[in-house]
């Protein structure tokens, strides 16, 4: 291994204690590869493709600790938001066919009326004028 590589490495590990540890030198403190990328000063690129057994080993680590990352932690967040409006999506779609089945009997209650309605009209003949006195 190269001595760039080992001194990103040693970086990295670094980082990975100050940001456990709550101490954060360069970056927000965020439990996350990008603010773990910005504490060893190193491109997040670097992490999750050059170094992937350093990210495994911190998000290990990170769980070990009873911490959720922040990323899973929004993630839960947005699932639970999603699973929600599924919800209120689903009941408002079951209304919506209760009221169409409604709206289509009406339609055919109303379709037969006027079909009688016309059917009367057609037996009545032809209209005849009434002839006044002159």
């Amino acid at each position: 291994m190269s001595e760039d590589r080992t001194a990103e490495r040693k970086n990295i590990r670094a980082a990975i204690d100050r940001l456990l540890a709550g101490t954060p030198l360069r970056s927000d403190g965020a439990l996350t590869v990008v603010s773990l990328a910005a504490e060893a000063d190193v491109k997040r690129h670097v992490l999750t493709h050059r170094h992937t057994d350093l990210k495994d080993e911190f998000y290990a680590r990170v769980r070990v600790q009873g911490q959720v990352p922040d990323s899973e932690r929004k993630l839960r967040q947005e699932l639970k938001e999603t699973k929600e409006r599924l919800a209120e999506v689903l009941a408002e779609n079951k209304q919506l066919k209760a009221e169409t089945e409604a709206f289509v009997r009406i339609i055919n209650v109303l379709e037969m009326e006027n079909d009688q309605l016309k059917g009367k009209q057609g037996r009545t003949g032809t209209v005849i004028p009434i002839v006044g006195p002159r």
